[in-house]
């Protein structure tokens, strides 16, 4: 199967210790830092950050295709993507993630019937699944 659409990024220098991340079309341009929770010294965007970003626009993009499809009336939504990083056996380290789902327009269940939709047919919950811990958090707003 061929990508429809691929995003291409580049890591210089030091990683996440001060290096750069920059798009293929220059639109994406940052320089990453260690966060001070982690012993460093902050000032700079992470890769944990940038996926939080991707996973919650994704997931939001999902959400609101998921509504659309199903011609149910949302509003006020948003995704917030918690991710954090976890030592692991062995000097590794997985991520885990907390997805806080909040909805207007509709009750309880519907908006997590939603969640559970857009969590099945979202890029980033397909890539992750079963590979990451995940948690869904519905509120109706």
């Amino acid at each position: 199967m061929s990508a429809i659409y691929t995003a291409t990024a580049t890591s210089t220098g030091e990683g996440r210790r001060g290096g750069q991340v920059t798009s293929s079309d220059g639109v994406l341009d940052v320089t990453l830092a260690i966060p001070t929770e982690m012993g460093g010294a902050g000032g700079g965007t992470n890769p944990e950050q940038l996926f939080a970003a991707g996973w919650a626009a994704c997931f939001h993009s999902a959400l609101k295709s998921v509504a659309a499809a199903q011609k149910t009336a949302i509003q006020d939504s948003a995704v917030v993507a918690d991710i954090g990083i976890v030592p692991v056996e062995g000097g590794a380290f997985t991520l885990t993630s907390t997805l806080h789902v909040e909805i207007g327009g509709v009750d309880q269940a519907t908006a997590e019937a939603l969640v559970a939709r857009a969590h099945e047919v979202c890029p980033y919950s397909n890539v992750t699944r079963g590979n990451i811990d995940v948690v869904l958090e519905t509120t109706v707003a």
